[in-house]
């Protein structure tokens, strides 16, 4: 009988289209990210191991932390769909021959794509504050065996520092790639951990050349365009932003170097030079 049912499966898959597939298993509910919640969990110290599961997707594999599970990015992942793909899809079709920031990496759900689909000369220049999220981050570039990936575990800033970022909340539920930075006391409501803060300026060698910088950092995106003016000034690269600076601030730093707001993709603003 159970030789029957693989015989039917195999005979399914080579007959049946695969988008047609993808709908029937979402109808069987096998698609369904809420299944994924009853993956067995370590009993023991949290901290001494790392809780995650391995997924795939037509870009590669990732190790995707088990307690993000109810992240939206996770669940597109888990049911081996694509986290933001016009946005993915724009930075590989844009970033030429140039290096590609990106932060917040999270488990890094953009990496493997962008690795593979940019130049084989170029650097993806990936920064990961939580340290989970870093780890897992750094199974998924191990995964995928990239060689052309600089992920460093530390947040963006206007200057080197240390910072409290909130990774869950007052129950304990982690906010994944949702994890902010506390700039005031009003943002420090929940579980935080101490982070490092780096500047763009920095860390990107004045002779490495940077096409695109992509900053999904809660947020946070003014603070981080303010450690890297010296690289805008100098590349020039396309910024894609989830939230914009304020408008004052817009107006004294990116409008004079040419930058105007040009598109939207997905949450995120593109400014660029035309």
């Amino acid at each position: 009988m159970n030789d029957g049912l693989v015989s039917i499966k195999k005979i399914t898959k080579k007959v049946l289209p695969s988008p047609l597939l993808q709908i029937l298993r979402r109808a069987l509910g096998k698609d369904d990210p809420s299944r994924y919640a009853s993956l067995p969990r370590y009993k023991g110290r949290s901290e001494t191991v790392l809780q995650c599961c391995i997924s795939y997707n037509r870009h590669g594999g990732y190790c995707v932390p088990l307690s993000s599970l109810h992240r939206p990015a996770t669940q597109k992942i888990l049911s081996g769909r694509v986290w933001e793909p016009k946005t993915i899809e724009f930075i590989t079709s844009h970033c030429g021959s140039g290096d590609v920031i990106h932060a917040g990496t999270y488990f890094g759900d953009f990496v493997p794509a962008l690795s593979r689909k940019c130049s084989p000369h170029a650097k993806i220049w990936a920064f990961e504050p939580h340290p989970e999220s870093h780890q897992c981050a750094l199974i998924t570039i191990a995964l995928n065996s990239l060689r052309n990936v600089e992920l460093i575990n530390a947040g963006l800033g206007s200057q080197q520092s240390s910072m409290s970022l909130v990774v869950a909340d007052q129950a304990g539920q982690s906010f994944g790639g949702g994890s902010k930075l506390a700039e005031s006391e009003d943002d420090f409501v929940g579980q935080a951990i101490e982070v490092k803060i780096l500047r763009i300026d920095d860390v990107i060698p004045p002779d490495r050349n940077v096409s695109i910088i992509q900053l999904d950092v809660e947020g946070f995106e003014q603070q981080a365009l303010e450690g890297a003016i010296a690289t805008i000034k100098r590349c020039k690269p396309i910024l894609i932003l989830e939230s914009l600076p304020h408008e004052d601030w817009l107006s004294a730093n990116l409008l004079p170097i040419g930058y105007k707001i040009t598109g939207k993709i997905h949450a995120n603003s593109i400014l660029s030079i035309s």
